[in-house]
């Protein structure tokens, strides 16, 4: 089978495969497994905590793996959950979670905001809202499969 996808298609794939990539190696050069990494970014994003089921759904990984993950974090003392409600859970990162944090994860962030922060204003903004565009798009078209 060949033909099927176009060639911008084809540029799109690569520029998503070789970010995931670089997150991968910045996971790597930072001393973190994808999953750990994948837990303090989205911690961090939050503050100092999070609910355990906004990690499973905003890092796209899956929720065995992040469980995986947390108890090896919780039994280094990094991180620990709290009940929230019913069956929901925070989880928090703890005095050396943080210090962690703050020496890995916070420094892949602040490359990130600086890349957007040497962009034109304009740019930044076509990019997220063609971004947006196209997941919101991508998401309508996948419930009529």
């Amino acid at each position: 089978m060949e033909g099927f996808t176009t060639a911008e298609m084809k540029r799109f794939n690569y520029l998503m495969s070789e970010t995931d990539a670089a997150y991968h190696e910045a996971a790597l050069k930072l001393g973190m497994s994808d999953s750990v990494m994948q837990i303090f970014y989205t911690i961090c994003n939050a503050g100092d905590s999070c609910l355990l089921s906004d990690i499973c759904k905003l890092s796209g990984t899956s929720k065995q793996t992040i469980n995986s993950a947390l108890r090896r974090l919780e039994a280094e003392g990094t991180i620990y959950l709290e009940n929230v409600s019913g069956k929901k859970k925070r989880v928090c990162l703890t005095d050396s979670g943080k210090k962690l944090a703050e020496s890995t994860v916070v420094r892949l962030i602040e490359i990130e905001n600086s890349i957007l922060d040497s962009w034109p204003k304009e740019e930044v903004e076509w990019y997220l809202r063609l971004t947006g565009k196209y997941l919101k798009e991508f998401r309508e078209k996948i419930k009529e499969l």
